[in-house]
């Protein structure tokens, strides 16, 4: 990829994954039908991915608020999870994909815990594609972490409190160790955040699409690259600051 293209690609992609329900309520089924084709989805995002050089993907497959659901459907999104655990980290594996979990993991069942630990196991050593699966996770319960962690090494007398900013902080956070967040999308019609890597969507560029996520395909993602590549982004400065010297 020339250099000047591949500038224009996001080092870091995060997807709200938004309408499954939606869409099997327009087919007359259950919200878990919604839920299972999404997994299709996931698959095209990540073969895109792969495709168009993106190294880093980050999923919002649970949020720390869906435990608040119908019991029914919670127990349905968990078996769908196990099978595909069960399914796909062996096809992810062969792409070089590496799997991570982020999120308060002690919500979940000891088997499926062990699974989802497998799972980063088996994938550890690939670099293709960095992929990372939000489950119970939420925006604020990251940074109350971080706090936690912060607070820790001020009582252990390892930091002083005025010491704290938000680099320090920041190396407390999921994801700390990838490249910032460049693109943010949500599907589904809704224009939220929904508590969703709040810190570290703080200089990404937001993209809200009207199309549910089982119709999210892979054209569907170039489309949104695309919007972002033609997006001048300043950081604060002004666009004369980011023009090139004559």
């Amino acid at each position: 990829m020339p250099a000047a293209t591949a500038a224009r690609v996001p080092r870091h992609v995060a997807i709200v994954m938004d309408g499954n329900g939606r869409w099997a309520r327009a087919r007359h089924r259950p919200r878990s039908f919604g839920h299972n084709a999404g997994r299709r989805a996931v698959r095209e995002v990540v073969e895109a991915c792969l495709r168009e050089g993106v190294p880093v993907l980050t999923l919002f497959a649970f949020s720390s608020e869906n435990w608040q659901r119908p019991q029914d459907e919670v127990s349905a999104l968990m078996n769908l999870f196990l099978r595909a655990l069960d399914k796909e980290v062996e096809e992810l594996h062969g792409h070089g994909v590496r799997l991570r979990f982020i999120g308060d993991l002690n919500s979940f069942d000891e088997p499926l815990r062990q699974r989802m630990r497998s799972a980063m196991d088996r994938t550890a050593g690939n670099a293709a594609l960095q992929l990372n699966i939000a489950v119970s996770y939420g925006g604020r319960w990251d940074i109350v972490q971080a706090c936690r962690h912060a607070a820790a090494a001020v009582a252990h007398g390892e930091l002083r409190a005025d010491e704290i900013d938000e680099s320090r902080l920041g190396q407390w956070m999921s994801l700390a160790e990838l490249p910032p967040l460049d693109l943010f999308i949500r599907t589904g019609g809704e224009r939220r955040i929904s508590n969703f890597l709040l810190w570290q969507v703080a200089y990404a560029e937001l993209y809200f699409t009207d199309t549910l996520w089982p119709d999210f395909d892979q054209a569907c993602l170039r489309e949104a690259i695309a919007d972002y590549a033609s997006r001048e982004r300043r950081y604060g400065r002004t666009s004369a600051q980011l023009a090139p010297a004559p």
